[in-house]
């Protein structure tokens, strides 16, 4: 721990500050301090929308850039996110003033979780999608669940929800707390119930390998106590080995015969996919879901298993599943122009990017499969997954990569290559493009997409707002 001020939520808090305020989780922190009556400032480096709007719509004032002046008011508590550095202006000015400060896993718990049973969420992939699907299903069943997703749920147009029921659904973070908590964020929780869904390595740069995502993940299970429940993903080689010898009660989830919770039959039916649930080999119901790909049926299954704990009763997730309207870049389609459809999605690991691809292909029997992929995060601009990535779109009919944007941020000798990702694919046989810049991306895609093809753009940033553009070149 980082002695910079007092880190320490005093018992009255009227006037709050947020350092970094347009992460998705923050802002919607921000919010729920607001729905409080907590008068909340707060300051990013990257004022822009969407979540500047969210944020400016909840009466929430943002100041541009980060600057000791934001702390002259000298509010009650500074809550610092997890990108802030302690060279910060801000930071300092906290030191120098004595304010309270806390990390955004501190404040949730004070704040938003305080006597409610959590309902974590936790694992490399689909933590979003899933968290969302369980929100859902406890609303549905009028059980008024609060939470805080990384992403925007369609149903409630928001991200957060500021429940009167007794649960509260988190999507666990694997990523460090704050520059004075090092640890994991899940690790400020005490589940009720979770949701182990994959164990990969993934943010390389605060994790050196595989073993030490590991060690986040193991400190999390042992953190588990005897009353909680784990519910596993059972064909992870790395899950099976951490679930070994725990006093916390374990459920697994998957497909193979001998798991608690099994996927059975399913069937594809656009834009409906049905599928049955066996609980401990006994079928358990028949399902459908708008949602694509076996990866989100899996998801799905551990949502179900969660819920029958909650005894939610299964015609209740069945109404519920049916009604569920996705979450923003997720598998979003963001339209459609001369029969061509654009969707926009945030898959990035390798392991997203082909479950992704593979999700959709069946969905759009009639043309092919445009990949578009910018790599963007800390993990996909190092060469880590550079041999990994050309597995990863194998599934795809045409594959376009954009140069990364923010390459200048990673050492040179640790940059992954786009051009050499591209030959790479070209070897493998495949139809794939490299592109230095945006513009020239959607020029060649205005000229080679074709009527009933899908024009699937992943990324977890913005992309130079390539769908909008793109949509708009497509009408011409």
């Amino acid at each position: 721990m980082i002695n910079i001020g007092k880190n320490y939520i005093p018992e009255q808090v009227k006037r709050a500050h947020m350092i970094a305020v347009c992460g998705t989780g923050m802002g919607a922190l921000a919010s729920i301090l607001k729905d409080q009556g907590i008068a909340v400032t707060g300051s990013d480096e990257k004022v822009y929308p969407p979540m500047s709007d969210f944020l400016m719509n909840r009466g929430i004032k943002i100041n541009e850039g980060f600057d000791k002046k934001n702390l002259l008011y000298n509010p009650d508590l500074v809550i610092v996110g997890n990108t802030v550095k302690k060279n910060n202006p801000e930071v300092l000015a906290i030191k120098e003033r004595g304010l309270y400060f806390c990390s955004m896993p501190q404040a949730i718990n004070r704040f938003a979780v305080c006597d409610k049973k959590p309902l974590l969420v936790v694992g490399t992939h689909g933590k979003t999608t899933t968290s969302s699907v369980l929100a859902w299903i406890l609303y549905h069943a009028d059980l008024e669940p609060g939470f805080i997703i990384g992403g925007i749920l369609n149903n409630f147009k928001s991200n957060y929800y500021s429940g009167k029921g007794k649960y509260i659904v988190i999507e666990g973070d694997e990523y460090d707390t704050a520059f004075f908590d090092k640890g994991s964020k899940f690790l400020h929780y005490d589940p009720n119930i979770a949701i182990l869904t994959s164990v990969e390595f993934d943010h390389a740069d605060i994790f050196k390998d595989l073993n030490h995502v590991k060690k986040a993940f193991d400190a999390f299970i042992s953190k588990i106590s005897e009353t909680g429940r784990l519910i596993a993903f059972d064909n992870d080689p790395n899950i099976e080995e951490l679930i070994k010898d725990r006093n916390c009660r374990i459920q697994t989830y998957g497909k193979k015969h001998d798991s608690n919770w099994r996927l059975g039959w399913v069937s594809i039916e656009p834009p409906w996919t049905l599928f049955e649930v066996f609980e401990n080999n006994r079928k358990f119901g028949k399902f459908k879901t708008k949602l694509m790909g076996e990866h989100n049926l899996l998801n799905i299954l551990s949502v179900i298993a969660c819920a029958h704990n909650l005894k939610i009763k299964p015609g209740v997730i069945s109404k519920a599943l049916e009604t569920f309207e996705g979450i923003k870049r997720r598998q979003q389609v963001r339209g459609q122009k001369k029969q061509i459809t654009v969707m926009d999605d945030f898959a990035h690991h390798p392991t997203a990017v082909y479950e992704t691809i593979r999700a959709v292909k069946p969905y759009y029997p009639d043309g092919r499969i445009i990949a578009v992929f910018e790599p963007r995060t800390n993990s996909s601009m190092r060469r880590t997954f550079q041999d990994v990535y050309p597995k990863a779109f194998d599934k795809a009919d045409i594959v376009c990569i954009r140069r990364p944007s923010l390459l200048e941020k990673i050492p040179h000798a640790d940059r992954f290559s786009s051009e050499k990702l591209v030959c790479d694919l070209k070897t493998r046989g495949k139809d794939a493009h490299y592109f230095r810049d945006t513009d020239s991306l959607i020029s060649f895609l205005v000229n080679t997409a074709l009527a009933g093809d899908l024009i699937l753009i992943m990324s977890n940033g913005g992309f130079d707002n390539i769908h909008e553009r793109l949509l708009e070149k497509l009408d011409n």
